[in-house]
């Protein structure tokens, strides 16, 4: 028999072995679960979200009125007491709180990670890049009290006109939530670029800042890119912080006028939250557009991430 032979046999072998069996069921059994999970909240949001869009609204003011996909969708007003249902409101405040956030996270997060790749020694990132992990372990409502608490009272100093309930305060906490995803990503991407590439830009008699920005960023653009998307779906999808701190009154806001963010609003998860601990009515309208916002939600955090994968496919660099 020949080598190749002997090793096709002892491979079969192996993974005939019960103990391979057993392993190989219970790793599928977990990418079966984690499968079946997101199937369930996709039906759930699905089929909840279709009757409310077809079933009559039992609320007082509003019985015999029916939810319009349209309204909802391009509607700007959210009082569900009038059977007025624009989410446009509830998602401008989202996207103007996830920009501000990104302004904040992105150049920060970006320098920190090039810093942690380029420039510190390997005994200082040891510890520095799990002190920066230690801001994603801090709980959400944490976040939430500290902007009431302390960056509302800062911003008032500088914008006297400002509510205490405002986007400005929730987008910088966000902002500073989401840095370490942004940092630990792109350190990644930065640290897996080849040394080669470096020790050529260092030939050429180029600097470290000059490596660092010309050679090894845009060597690692493509994981630097994931990492804005997916920090982007965080804040989007971020509920503690943005509840305590943006405020519970609805309001459609123009995201282009920077006055906007002094004003308080009503995040989509906000809205989520303020509709369970509300005294709605269990399989009426206003409970249904629970599912009709978690919905909406669902489908724009899932598109961000198809173009996070997107980018990170065209934008993927092979050494």
């Amino acid at each position: 028999m020949s080598t190749d032979d002997l090793k096709t046999d002892l491979t079969r072998r192996t993974e005939n072995s019960p103990r391979e069996l057993l392993t190989r069921s219970f790793f599928f059994f977990c990418a079966a679960l984690s499968i079946a999970t997101t199937v369930g909240i996709v039906v759930l949001l699905t089929t909840e979200a279709a009757k409310f869009f077809s079933v009559t609204a039992p609320l007082v003011g509003v019985t015999g009125e029916t939810a319009s996909v349209v309204e909802f969708l391009t509607g700007t007003e959210w009082e569900i007491t009038r059977g007025k249902f624009g989410v446009l409101a509830l998602v401008s405040a989202t996207l103007m709180i996830t920009l501000g956030s990104a302004v904040i996270a992105i150049p920060l997060g970006v320098a920190t990670a090039i810093y942690l790749s380029e420039y510190a020694s390997p005994q200082l990132r040891s510890v520095l890049k799990p002190a920066l992990e230690i801001l994603a372990g801090i709980p959400t409502v944490v976040y939430g009290f500290f902007a009431l608490m302390y960056i509302t009272p800062a911003l008032s100093n500088v914008f006297p006109s400002i509510n205490f309930f405002n986007l400005l305060s929730a987008s910088i906490v966000v902002g500073v939530m989401i840095i370490p995803m942004v940092a630990s990503i792109s350190e990644d991407a930065m640290s897996a670029v080849p040394d080669e590439l470096r020790q050529a830009g260092y030939g050429m008699g180029a600097t470290k800042f000059d490596v660092s920005t010309g050679i090894v960023v845009p060597a690692a653009v493509s994981g630097i890119a994931s990492s804005f998307i997916l920090a982007l779906s965080r804040a989007i999808g971020e509920t503690m912080a943005v509840t305590i701190a943006a405020g519970s009154q609805a309001q459609f806001l123009n995201p282009i006028n920077p006055a906007s963010y002094l004003e308080g609003a009503l995040p989509m998860t906000a809205a989520m939250v303020q509709l369970l601990t509300g005294d709605v009515t269990g399989g009426g309208l206003a409970y249904r557009s629970l599912f009709a916002i978690g919905l909406t939600l669902f489908v724009i955090t899932l598109a961000m991430n198809v173009v996070s994968d997107l980018i990170a496919v065209r934008l993927r660099e092979e050494y």
